[in-house]
């Protein structure tokens, strides 16, 4: 057998109806649309419409759930923390508060409040104060010599 003897089974390969070719085609004049209304227009697609037939988006169940008073909060790294302490953005001696964190354009807006995750290293000796924070990252703090206090009548 070589590449240029191969070939497709016998009517596995149809050509395609032409339509609105004539009579003679079995499809001609209208195209197998019927007459007038809607669907014999072009460019229309009833959308999710199946036939009669429950459509898809129906068939399958609903899933989840979303907390309508659920809390946002602005979210940031203690590398971020330590990168704009380096670049003179923030000051370690001072407190951090949420609002410092605003002035210094780390957060845009709080939220519900300022969560600090731990990724990034922190070398600095800083004294922090948000609403929320991860054990890791009150840990990472407290090894470099600082404290991070969370201040829950903040987020209230």
């Amino acid at each position: 057998m070589k590449l240029n003897e191969l070939r497709d089974n016998e009517g596995a390969v149809k050509s395609k109806k032409r339509i609105g070719r004539g009579p003679g085609s079995g499809k001609g004049k209208m195209g197998g649309r019927g007459i007038k209304g809607q669907k014999s227009r072009s460019g229309v697609a009833i959308a999710g419409y199946e036939g009669g037939q429950m459509p898809l988006y129906q068939r399958l169940p609903k899933r989840g759930f979303n907390k309508p008073n659920r809390k946002s909060f602005a979210v940031i790294n203690l590398g971020l923390i330590e990168k704009f302490i380096g670049e003179g953005k923030l000051d370690a001696k001072a407190e951090i508060t949420e609002d410092a964190l605003v002035a210094s354009g780390l957060v845009r807006r709080k939220l519900d409040g300022v969560r600090v995750l731990a990724k990034g290293e922190i070398t600095s000796k800083v004294t922090i104060s948000v609403t929320g924070a991860s054990k890791a990252a009150i840990e990472a703090v407290e090894k470099a010599g600082g404290t991070l206090t969370i201040a829950a009548a903040a987020a209230e």
